[in-house]
């Protein structure tokens, strides 16, 4: 969302000053809590989230420079802006080697401060996005996050199912310079294994039977933005190779094409799985886990980050409120209380689906727990969520790489017709006009399937 809805902490021993920089901050509508030195400031740090830290350098008994190192050691992406009267060069490079994002000389006009804070501090949340980060947890992820979107390195999102890997992957590529450029999303393991090559690179006209005109893949689709490659310990491991070529030379190749067409996009792989131990199982290949693995991002279960899961529940009933037609609901203290207390081993997934059950089962404006239907747990019942099963090695066929490749066309090219019949409804003559092909042609393939099993009708 575009206001900022974390306050920024002011830490500064001279009361004068301390009101008039709270001041400041409060005529330009942005929250502050302002103490008056490290101690304080520490303490306050422990209990609730800030979106930046504004501190003197010079003040007793702990200054500026030991508060920033206490301050990174604890919580080390939050930005921290140091002000001092005192154009010391041995305190600011003491100062930025020890993590400060910049320095404000006194005296300083008030543009001055709010610069350097629109500047350095983090968001909460972004631009209509859904991102909630309230719990120190989810605001040192999203602190990550932003610092890697200021590059183009290749991020591997991991994490447990449901934590929102996609969030976040959404959010670096929004805070990165290619904003303006495309989001293309696929996930590896919702497409059948014939289909999925020639989604990720394309095809050219006629690479298979009714393959009619050409299709860009999603490398393509994604140029000059961001592609999401969904779940990409589940891609087969002879995509896998050629998916390592691409992020080797930066150019795709579509099925059936010869020449390559070069590739300017950012890559964002995710993985609910132990991606080191597929590696060792050998399921995924080691040399592409090292390509993706160039900026690791481990994203928190819900369970870990609860100070986010009322923020999120609050955000949810506003979001499917207004979609269900259940406008102005909100949560009883005692339902937050439950959410707090559960265990939420479908992490946000999970909770999304409760809260919209809750407001079609709610009866007045206000949701109880009575009708969040959360699963009771015994007191010290821990959740383990088993990683999804590793997919079965393949043996060595002995066939050559033509064989595999025309086996593969034979597949695309099945699953394509199938896929069409399928859409039409089982209409011959609506299959037909679609794939470009004849009657006797959409006969004899259907029967060859037939005849292999893969075709009833």
């Amino acid at each position: 969302m575009a206001e900022h809805n974390l306050p920024i902490l002011v830490v500064e021993d001279d009361p004068s000053l301390r009101e008039a920089i709270a001041d400041t901050l409060e005529l330009a509508g942005r929250p502050c809590v302002a103490v008056d030195g490290g101690e304080a400031a520490l303490k306050v740090l422990e209990e609730q989230a800030f979106s930046i830290v504004v501190s003197d350098v010079r003040m007793m008994p702990m200054d500026g420079i030991t508060l920033l190192k206490e301050i990174r050691a604890r919580l080390p992406h939050l930005p921290v802006v140091l002000m001092t009267a005192y154009a010391e060069v041995d305190k600011a490079v003491d100062a930025m080697r020890s993590g400060a994002c910049d320095f404000l000389l006194k005296p300083f006009e008030p543009q001055a401060l709010l610069a350097h804070i629109n500047k350095y501090e983090l968001p909460a949340s972004d631009d209509g996005s859904g991102v909630v980060a309230i719990d120190p947890a989810s605001r040192e992820l999203f602190a990550v996050a932003q610092r890697v979107a200021q590059t183009d390195a290749t991020v591997l999102l991991t994490g447990e199912s449901g934590v929102g890997k996609e969030v976040v992957a959404r959010f670096i590529h929004r805070q990165s310079a290619r904003k303006n450029g495309p989001f293309v999303a696929i996930n590896c393991a919702a497409i059948p294994d014939s289909l999925l090559e020639a989604t990720l690179f394309g095809y050219e006209k006629g690479a298979f039977t009714g393959a009619q005109q050409a299709q860009a893949g999603k490398f393509e689709q994604a140029q000059d933005g961001t592609l999401l490659l969904d779940e990409v310990t589940e891609m087969p491991m002879g995509l896998q190779a050629k998916l390592l070529r691409v992020l080797q030379e930066r150019e795709v190749e579509r099925v059936g094409g010869k020449k390559p067409v070069a590739l300017n996009i950012r890559i964002i792989a995710t993985s609910n799985r132990d991606m080191a131990e597929a590696v060792a199982k050998g399921v995924f290949r080691e040399d592409l886990y090292y390509r993706l693995n160039v900026f690791p991002v481990g994203i928190p279960s819900l369970r870990q980050r609860r100070g986010d899961i009322v923020p999120i529940a609050r955000h949810f009933v506003v979001e499917h409120g207004g979609r269900f037609g259940r406008t102005g609901m909100s949560l009883s203290s005692a339902a937050e209380a439950a959410l707090r207390e559960h265990s939420w081993p479908g992490n946000v997934r999970e909770l999304e689906n409760v809260i919209q059950r809750a407001l079609i089962m709610a009866t007045g404006s206000t949701i109880g727990p009575e009708v969040l239907n959360l699963a009771p747990r015994s007191s010290g019942e821990t959740t383990v969520v088993q990683p999804a099963a590793a997919p079965t090695p393949v043996e060595h066929s002995g066939l050559t790489d033509t064989d595999k490749k025309v086996d593969n066309m034979k597949d695309l090219e099945r699953e394509h017709i199938l896929r069409t019949l399928a859409e039409v409804g089982g209409s011959r003559k609506k299959a037909i006009e679609r794939l470009g092909i004849s009657e006797r042609t959409l006969r004899y393939k259907l029967q060859q399937y037939r005849d292999e099993g893969h075709f009833q009708d």
